[in-house]
């Protein structure tokens, strides 16, 4: 992007929740560290009756709230005069040309604009055709891109339609779906840590790993979100687009070269390599539990089946990962909030010393935490001193905020810069996104049709269904299941 061309960031579902939380403070704190270009204009579009003036004044003590003691008045005085809103209903066609007779307006000269849908899954559609229809999706003078959130479909189907749609209006390299996962800067330094370590690449693969284990654990129940999530259920709310995006990451070949496609291409190639589920595998491979208490939330009916926990064994055929098991769980409601990856390596192939219970010790392990205590930290073996040949896991840890001294940044940070600047490395392409539906659907499908697996109730405050631990067992492995490991 030319730096005479200031963007322009145009918000649907500017009123909404995600707006006022995430996007505003976001586009501040960029706009504190100097990290946006000059000019930038964020235009909000709502039916909201707001004006310019009554849509900073909220935003000012929304944002206040959020980055709190980042908050700086006069700062925030600053970045408010970029700040505009205009009325109007994503179903109505016609405020579409009202909005670009805007966008002209405050427009000095031809502009890159990035539309974000910050609205209800319901609107995707309308939005993106009424944006073309209206002409604001082309790009003779200047760059157009539109930023989708997720869910993005509810099966394979519907995720389909929706790429058709889109693609009817804008081009597939114009198209940006985000998962704020892949903003976290854990996340991102995995492709640091596998890519630019020679010491980790020897031992990344089947002949040193015996399986690894992706868990995103909540502490908090379903809240407010209960009508959606009642609908959504675990699987389409943490597997198929986050517990899958640090799957990909972890599995994946290193790319030619650091660029988007080349990154999104050996992505792709991890999604197509799963194993397929047949109705007998996910009976085995799958485990699937609701909390109790879940039925008493308001909005949830009282027979609802839906599962608030998930473990599921996924299997990736090539000749990296043969053999190696990857275990996938999330849940509500657990001990502690935690999303860790955790690589498990093989124990040594002989035991020299007599140690442990039962002469058995632990095999090496490394640990990403990638939130909410941001960090890596490695487990091996150490001698206790004065104490023979007594062996004791000990570790090396590594911690974001303690080694860089100031908070690691927001991930809508990351990824609403890459947008406005056309870096699609850390967003979602459409046969990616297909992809992980594929490998999500047999589990749904099995899930609605037979009682295997059977839903199992779990107390809240625990690591989910007792059954969970005993499942591992079975297969000679444990959960990790220890709270953040780094503080």
């Amino acid at each position: 992007m030319p730096a005479a061309m200031p963007a322009t960031f145009i918000i649907f579902g500017a009123s909404g929740d995600l707006t006022s939380r995430k996007l505003i403070p976001a586009l501040y704190r960029l706009y504190h560290k100097k990290r946006l270009r000059e000019g930038l204009r964020v235009v909000g579009f709502s039916r909201s009756p707001f004006t310019h003036e009554s849509w900073r004044e909220e935003l000012a003590a929304s944002t206040a709230a959020y980055v709190g003691e980042a908050f700086e008045p006069s700062v925030w005085n600053q970045f408010a005069a970029s700040l505009f809103y205009h009325p109007g209903d994503i179903g109505d066609a016609s405020a579409f040309d009202r909005l670009r007779e805007f966008l002209e307006q405050i427009e000095t000269a031809p502009a890159p604009r990035v539309y974000y849908l910050a609205t209800a899954p319901k609107f995707y559609e309308p939005a993106v055709e009424h944006l073309a229809r209206a002409g604001l999706a082309e790009e003779t003078a200047a760059p157009r891109r539109v930023v989708v959130e997720k869910p993005f479909g509810v099966d394979l189907a519907s995720a389909r339609r929706l790429n058709r749609a889109i693609h009817r209006a804008f081009e597939e390299r114009q198209v940006y779906r985000i998962d704020h996962y892949l903003g976290k800067e854990t996340v991102q330094n995995l492709f640091v840590l596998r890519f630019a370590n020679a010491i980790f690449e020897p031992i990344w693969n089947r002949n040193y790993i015996d399986h690894v284990q992706i868990t995103v654990a909540e502490e908090v129940g379903v809240g407010k979100r209960a009508g959606y999530y009642d609908a959504a259920g675990v699987i389409r709310d943490m597997f198929q687009n986050h517990l899958l995006q640090l799957l990909m990451i972890t599995a994946m070949e290193p790319p030619v070269r650091w660029e988007a496609d080349s990154i999104r291409n050996e992505k792709v190639k991890v999604l197509q390599a799963l194993r397929a589920l047949a109705p007998a595998d996910v009976a085995a491979d799958t485990l699937r539990g609701q909390y109790r208490g879940y039925v008493e939330a308001e909005g949830v009916p009282s027979d609802s089946r839906t599962a608030t926990f998930a473990a599921v064994k996924l299997s990736v055929d090539n000749w990296r990962w043969q053999g190696v098991p990857f275990y996938l769980r999330s849940g509500k409601r657990f001990s502690c909030r935690t999303t860790q990856i955790v690589i498990q390596f093989r124990e040594p192939p002989y035991r020299l010393f007599n140690s442990g219970v039962n002469n058995q010790c632990e095999a090496d392990r490394l640990v990403i935490q990638v939130q909410p205590a941001e960090g890596i930290q490695l487990h091996f073996q150490t001698k206790v001193p004065d104490a023979e040949m007594k062996l004791r896991q000990t570790d090396l840890s590594f911690n974001y905020r303690s080694e860089y001294g100031r908070p690691v940044p927001e991930a809508y940070e990351r990824l609403l810069l890459d947008a406005l600047e056309g870096d699609a490395s850390l967003f979602a392409r459409a046969d990616e996104v297909e992809a992980a539906w594929k490998a999500c659907d047999p589990i749904l499908a099995a899930w609605q049709q037979h009682d295997a697996p059977p839903l199992l109730l779990y107390e809240p405050g625990y690591w989910g269904p007792d059954e969970s631990a005993e499942w591992m067992r079975r297969q000679g492995r444990e959960w990790f299941d220890t709270c953040p490991v780094l503080s």
